[in-house]
C-alpha cells in the first residue's frame, strides 16, 4: 500500500539534510572572510533549515480534513518565515552579525531545500516509481 504522507516525510527528510549539507558548504565558503561572516552564513542558513522543519511537522501532521490541511500549511509557512525573520533580527541587531552572508545563507537554505524537494529519487520499485 502506497502512504503518501510517509513518502512526503521521507521526501522533506532527505530535502532538510541536503539543505543543511548546504549551508554547511555557504559558511566554510565565507570562512576567509572571517568567522563572523562563515557564523552569520551558518545562523542564517540554519534558521531557514528549522524553520523549513517546523513547516513541514506542521503540516504532514497526519491525515485530516482539506480545511485543516491547507490550515496546516498555511501556519507552517507563517511560522517558518516567522523564524527567519526573527533569527535575522537577533542575528543583525543583537548579535552584530553581518546582515550579507546571514542573508546568503538564509537564500542558499531555500533554494537548497526547493531544489531537494524537486529532485525524483528512483527507489527501484516499479509501482512507486510510476506514481510519481
Amino acid at each position: 500500500m502506497h502512504d503518501p504522507i510517509a513518502t512526503s516525510r521521507r521526501a522533506v527528510l532527505r530535502a532538510v539534510v541536503v539543505q543543511a549539507v548546504v549551508v554547511g558548504l555557504v559558511a566554510l565558503a565565507f570562512l576567509p572572510r572571517g568567522g563572523a561572516a562563515a557564523l552569520a552564513a551558518l545562523v542564517g542558513g540554519l534558521a531557514m533549515v528549522a524553520g523549513n522543519a517546523l513547516a513541514a511537522g506542521m503540516a504532514l501532521g497526519g491525515i485530516v480534513p482539506a480545511r485543516v490541511a491547507f490550515a496546516r500549511l498555511l501556519l507552517g509557512t507563517a511560522l517558518k518565515w516567522l523564524v527567519a525573520g526573527v533569527v535575522f533580527v537577533v542575528g543583525v541587531g543583537a548579535w552584530r552579525l553581518p546582515a550579507l552572508p546571514m542573508l546568503a545563507g538564509l537564500a542558499a537554505g531555500l533554494l537548497a531545500y526547493l531544489a531537494a524537494l524537486n529532485l525524483r529519487v528512483e527507489t527501484g520499485h516499479p509501482r512507486v516509481d510510476r506514481e510519481r
